[in-house]
C-alpha cells in the first residue's frame, strides 16, 4: 500500500482473474482472494515522507486519487534518501569505509551503489526514522497506527476504483498486518519442534540445504518480521478459512525462489495443504521505452494506462464516424469495452512465463492479433443476424456438401472444450486467448469467401446462420473467460 496499481500489477490481476474464471468454468469451487502487503518498511517510507513533507495534503474532489497520493510520497522518500546518501558519500565516514572495504578493482561509484542498503540500515537518518516508525507500529503506538490506517484507507479506495475499471472483484481479502502475527506463532512452534533455530543475535532461521536450497531468515534479531513470516501466516489462514485443496499464488517471477522456500518450509512443518501449493509465476511487463521502476517514479499507473487506451479507441472510432448515430453514453460504453478488450487480450495472449512489452497502439489494431479483432468477428455476426428475422430453425435436407471454410469453423468449435481443459490444467489463459483469435480468424475468412444471407439455397443460408451464431457464442464464452465483454457494435 505504498503505491498505486501499475502496469505490472495489471498483468497480475488479469492472470489471476482469468485463471479463476477458467477453473470455475471447469467445475472447480474457486475462492478469489487478494493478499495486501499493508505493513513493513516500504509502507513506513511513504508514511514518513507524508509526515515530513506532506503539509496535510489529502485526496478528495479535485485532488489526487488516494493511491496516487501515497505513491507520490513513497517516491519523495526515495528522492530525499538519494540526496542524503549522495551527500554522505562526500564525507569522511564514507571515505574511511571505502578505504577499509574496497576491492582495488571496484570503482567508488560501483562500491557505493552496492553499499546502498547497508547505508540505509547502518548510517541513514531517514532510514533510522523509517525503521523506528516500523518498530513503533509493531509496538502498537496509537499515533503511528492512526496515520497508517488513514493512509492505507486512501490506497484501498483508490484500488477499488481501479478494480471496478478492470471488472474484477474478490471473495476475500487478507492483510499482512494480520497474518504476520500468525506467522510469528508458526515460527515459535517451529522453534519448539526443532525445525527452526535461533542465532546468537536473536534472529530465527531455517536450514533448507537438504532440499537444495539455503538457510533462510524468518525473524529479524529485533523481533520484526520479514516477508516469509507473514507468508507462512497467510498460507495457514487461507487453509483454516476454506480447507482448500490447492492454493495458487499469482506473483511475478522475481519471487520464484521465495516461493520455493515458502513451500519447502511448509512441507518441513508437515502442513496438510503443503502439497497443494502452486506458484503461477509470470514475467515482468515492460514498455517500449524499457523497464519500469516504482521507487524512481517511472511506472505507468493502471488508471493512466486505462485512460490512454480508451482515448486511443475513442479517437479511432470518431475518425471512422461509425457510431455517430448513438447517444454519447452508449458510445462511451462501447469505447470502454473495446479498450478493455485491447488491454486485457494483449496481456493475456502471452504465456505467463514470458516477459512481455505492452504497446497501447498495437493493442487496439483491429487487423492484428488483438481483442478488438476478435470483437469485430462477433460484431459482424450480430450484424448479419440483425438483417434477418432468424428463428433458428432446424436445418432440413438439401445441404449435404460442406465448404472447406465451414469445415474449419466446425473443427474450431469442437476444439473449445479441450482448449479450456488445457488452459485450466496449465493455469494459462493464453491458451484461450490464442484459441479465440484463431477461431475469429477462421470466421473472418469464412465471412469474406462464403455467401451467408445470399446463399444458393435456403438450407445453406440457414446452416450458415446457425454456424455463425455458434461461432459468436463460443467467441463470447472464450472472451468472457478472459474477463472481456463483447459489444454489439463497433
Amino acid at each position: 500500500t505504498n503505491k498505486p496499481i501499475h502496469l505490472g500489477h495489471i498483468r497480475n490481476i488479469l492472470l489471476g482473474w482469468s485463471t479463476s474464471k477458467i477453473l470455475a468454468y471447469c467445475g472447480y469451487d474457486v475462492i478469489r482472494t487478494q493478499i495486501i502487503n499493508d505493513r513493513g518498511i516500504a509502507i513506513c517510507k511513504s508514511m514518513l515522507a507524508w509526515q515530513k513533507y506532506g503539509k496535510g495534503e489529502r485526496p478528495g474532489p479535485g485532488g489526487m486519487k488516494g493511491d496516487h497520493l501515497v505513491g507520490k510520497y513513497y517516491i519523495r522518500f526515495e528522492k530525499e534518501f538519494a540526496q542524503e546518501y549522495a551527500a554522505w558519500q562526500t564525507g569522511p565516514d564514507a571515505e574511511q569505509i571505502y578505504l577499509e572495504r574496497k576491492d582495488r578493482s571496484v570503482s567508488p561509484e560501483a562500491f557505493f551503489k552496492a553499499y546502498k542498503n547497508e547505508y540505509f540500515n547502518e548510517h541513514s537518518q531517514l532510514g533510522k526514522e523509517a525503521k523506528d516508525m516500523l518498530l513503533s507500529w509493531e509496538a502498537k503506538d496509537e499515533a503511528i497506527l492512526s496515520l497508517w490506517r488513514m493512509m492505507n484507507q486512501w490506497v484501498y479506495d483508490g484500488f477499488e476504483a481501479t478494480y471496478d475499471a478492470l471488472g474484477v472483484e474478490f471473495d476475500s481479502v487478507y492483510y499482512e498486518s494480520d497474518t504476520y502475527l500468525l506467522g510469528k506463532d508458526i515460527i515459535q512452534q517451529g522453534l519448539e519442534s526443532g525445525h527452526f533455530y535461533r542465532q546468537e543475535d536473536g534472529s530465527v532461521w531455517v536450514d533448507l540445504e537438504d532440499a537444495g536450497l539455503d538457510k533462510k531468515i524468518l525473524l529479524r534479531s529485533d523481533g520484526t518480521s520479514v516477508y516469509m513470516t507473514q507468508d507462512l501466516g497467510t498460507a495457514q489462514k487461507r487453509y483454516m478459512d476454506y480447507g482448500t485443496e490447492k492454493m495458487i499464488y499469482v506473483v511475478a517471477d522475481e519471487q520464484d525462489y521465495h516461493f520455493k522456500v515458502l513451500f519447502e518450509i511448509l512441507k518441513k512443518l508437515g502442513e496438510p495443504y503443503a502439497e497443494g501449493l502452486y506458484h503461477l509465476s509470470y514475467g515482468m511487463v515492460d514498455l517500449p521505452s524499457g523497464r519500469m521502476k516504482s521507487r524512481e517514479g517511472t511506472v505507468v499507473d493502471a488508471d493512466d494506462l486505462i485512460a490512454e487506451v480508451v482515448e486511443v479507441v475513442r479517437k479511432s472510432s470518431c475518425e471512422r464516424g461509425e457510431l455517430d448515430d448513438l447517444h454519447e453514453d452508449a458510445k462511451e460504453d462501447i469505447y470502454e469495452k473495446i479498450a478493455m478488450a485491447a488491454l486485457k487480450f494483449f496481456i493475456l495472449k502471452v504465456n505467463p512465463r514470458k516477459r512481455m512489452t505492452f504497446n497501447p497502439e498495437e493493442s487496439v489494431d483491429i487487423q492484428g492479433q488483438t481483442g478488438p479483432y476478435i470483437q469485430n468477428a462477433y460484431v459482424r455476426i450480430q450484424s448479419v443476424l440483425r438483417k434477418l428475422d432468424y428463428p433458428g430453425q432446424n436445418v432440413e435436407g438439401g445441404y449435404e456438401s460442406l465448404d472447406q471454410n465451414e469445415i474449419e469453423l466446425i473443427r474450431g468449435l469442437l476444439n473449445f472444450p479441450g482448449e479450456v481443459e488445457k488452459a485450466a490444467a496449465g493455469y494459462d489463459p493464453s491458451v484461450i486467448a490464442n484459441y479465440a483469435y484463431d477461431l475469429a480468424k477462421k470466421f473472418h475468412k469464412f465471412y469474406h469467401e462464403v455467401r451467408i444471407l445470399n446463399a444458393d439455397t435456403h438450407a445453406a443460408r440457414n446452416f450458415r446462420l446457425k454456424l455463425s451464431r455458434s461461432v459468436a457464442d463460443v467467441l463470447e464464452k472464450s472472451m468472457n473467460l478472459l474477463g472481456i465483454q463483447m459489444p454489439e457494435r463497433m
